[in-house]
């Protein structure tokens, strides 16, 4: 019994692992605003990490309103293009993400099933910088941004 329970300990360890280096998101990521581009008005994301969570994906994010006010939220799921729950987000209730290569994550943020924003993010060939692009409306205008982040 006891051998049992070490083996399932070290498959669910590896499979954890396997999970956090398949996909070069995975991790804790700052958010590097002379580089990045925000309009007026928009909430920024300081801080997001991607971590193993059993045998989905847990995101993490920590940042600012537009008005400097700090928010978090958070999303658990599988990159796979179906929408699941979003917490603490005040223009989202839902998240999907697809995965559309080794690189390359699409979003797309609902509230009660409408779109309400999508992006692209997209990790650089070593690693150390995530680029988001996002598109959306607020207040009946269309608004882009990019964030870069590096890897902690």
């Amino acid at each position: 019994m006891k051998i049992r329970k070490v083996a399932l300990t070290t498959v669910l360890c590896l499979a954890a692992v396997a999970v956090c280096y398949a996909n070069p998101n995975m991790g804790t990521w700052k958010l590097n605003e002379s580089k990045s581009k925000f309009p007026a008005g928009v909430m920024k994301n300081t801080t997001v990490v991607y971590a193993a969570a059993g045998k989905q994906i847990k995101v993490t994010t920590d940042g600012t309103t537009a008005d400097g006010k700090p928010f978090q939220t958070e999303w658990t799921g599988n990159f796979d293009g179906k929408d699941y729950p979003l917490t603490g987000d005040p223009t989202a209730n839902s998240r999907s993400y697809t995965q559309i290569n080794d690189h390359t994550l699409e979003l797309t943020n609902k509230m009660d099933s409408k779109v309400t924003t999508t992006g692209r993010i997209s990790v650089s060939a070593d690693g150390k910088t995530r680029t988001l692009v996002v598109h959306g409306t607020m207040d009946g205008k269309k608004f882009t941004y990019t964030a870069v982040y590096d890897k902690q």
